[in-house]
């Protein structure tokens, strides 16, 4: 592999994630004051707050309480010793110097995290990842820096939180043997805590075009870490109808592609592709991508959750401000899409969607692009329907198929019916001694007498008559 392929969030390789923060001794920021604590300071740690430490270098000191439930990791050389008295022009006069509270610093807090290469290189320029992204996935590598003392909170809405493997104290565990081994240890409740374990798997994304993050469930907790700072609300965008990426926690100016794929596609290849052919062009300088599989929920009536479906992402943001603002991501991605339309098909990709979001989008509009094949298999189905409702009609025609007669009773018959109620008045008798033809209707002329319906025949035998007599 090439270490441009490395740096690439591809999750046929996983990604490197690499933690932060630290609780070493030697950190300024890990005290009230801000700085190293000196030989004639009081060294403070809470009784109550379990903490794991690690310590480079010797120190003497005034005076030191310690926590309860603890532990202090000594490089080759370190260590503790007290103060003689002596003048050291370095150190003020002494005071007390408290170690921070590192319990609130949580696993799901995006901005503990960088993205970084097996080389421990940064993340490259012009990639980045959705939020949901930028904390451990569940086919990364979890780095803590070798040397380095550190407490996580691993509260999350999942029991075990996945990974294919994690180093620390300058070890790696890859397999979950070798992890559940390290987790009976004395270390690992004091610098993991919380509800959830953390569970190595030692396996990668076993598709090639990709494996979703796996940090959906958690998402509320991203976005709670990462607007914490800000009252919890997302900055106000500079354009009138911001985009919503998947696994972003705040509205975006620029660009989005949705793809749809086919067996055929390569998520890592074509990140290469995209990033070497296009994103590197210097008119592109300016353009921050992020691509990466996504699941989309899809919805029966837009409220009951019925299914997701797979989808690659690919978010385009840029440094433009005012009115350019999201202009050049568009074009970007309208040359995106070009290049879909040209080789979609040989590249395992069947559709694709763009939706844009600019400083020069107003009235909430957000200009959107579509690019769709029709395949093989929607041209098989037109065909088929086609030809069984040919076959139906033939059938019919030939008197081989009958169709039932429906008689679909439409409200302006049940209408007539509640107009025309049945009188209330005498209805008399029929008189088996007397038969009266039914008049016949002159226009214009009420009909007085009930007519009979047509199909109903009203007959009887009169006892005075013979018509046989009559025919003699």
């Amino acid at each position: 592999f090439t270490l441009f392929s490395l740096l690439l969030p591809a999750l046929a390789t996983a990604m490197y994630k690499q933690w932060i923060p630290n609780t070493n001794f030697e950190t300024a920021s890990n005290w009230d004051k801000g700085r190293i604590p000196c030989a004639s300071d009081v060294v403070h740690f809470e009784k109550n707050k379990v903490i794991s430490v690690f310590v480079r270098s010797p120190h003497a000191l005034t005076d030191m309480y310690l926590p309860l439930n603890g532990e202090f990791v000594l490089a080759s050389g370190a260590g503790f010793a007290a103060f003689d008295g002596s003048w050291d022009p370095s150190c003020d006069s002494g005071a007390t110097v408290r170690f921070t509270d590192a319990e609130h610093r949580e696993w799901f807090d995006p901005t503990l995290w960088q993205a970084v290469s097996a080389s421990r290189e940064l993340e490259p320029s012009g990639v980045f990842s959705v939020d949901e992204e930028r904390v451990p996935c569940w086919y990364d590598d979890v780095i803590f820096h070798p040397e380095t003392s550190f407490r996580v909170n691993i509260d999350s809405s999942q029991q075990a939180i996945h990974l294919r493997s994690i180093s620390l104290m300058g070890q790696e565990f890859s397999s979950p043997e070798a992890w559940a081994g390290y987790l009976r240890g004395a270390s690992a409740p004091l610098q993991f805590h919380g509800n959830a374990t953390l569970q190595v798997t030692g396996t990668g994304c076993p598709d090639r075009s990709g494996c979703a993050c796996g940090n959906a469930l958690d998402g509320h907790r991203i976005c709670a870490a990462l607007l914490r700072g800000a009252g919890g609300q997302c900055p106000a965008p500079a354009c009138q109808s911001p985009l919503q990426p998947l696994g972003h926690c705040c509205g975006v100016c620029g660009a989005t592609i949705n793809l749809d794929f086919t067996p055929d596609f390569d998520l890592q290849k074509y990140q290469e592709r995209v990033i070497q052919a296009l994103l590197r062009q210097p008119k592109y300088a300016g353009v921050q991508m992020a691509i990466s599989k996504v699941h989309k929920e899809q919805t029966f009536l837009g409220v009951i959750p019925r299914s997701s479906t797979p989808l690659i992402q690919i978010v385009l943001i840029d440094d433009g401000a005012g009115a350019q603002t999201g202009t050049t991501a568009k074009r970007l991605a309208a040359d995106i899409m070009e290049d879909i339309a040209q080789h979609g098909e040989e590249l395992g990709i069947s559709s694709g969607k763009m939706e844009v979001a600019t400083g020069i989008t107003f009235s909430g509009q957000v200009g959107s692009h579509a690019l769709s094949r029709i395949t093989a298999g929607t041209v098989l189905g037109l065909l088929f329907s086609l030809l069984f409702l040919g076959g139906i009609l033939f059938l019919y025609r030939k008197g081989k198929l009958r169709l039932p007669a429906l008689r679909i009773p439409w409200p302006w018959d049940r209408a007539e019916d509640w107009a025309s109620p049945e009188p209330a008045g005498d209805k008399g008798f029929d008189n088996p001694m007397f038969d009266v033809e039914p008049p016949s209707t002159v226009p214009g002329e009420e009909t007085v007498q009930e007519m009979p319906p047509k199909d109903h025949q009203v007959f009887y035998l009169n006892p005075l008559y013979d018509p046989s007599k009559m025919e003699a």
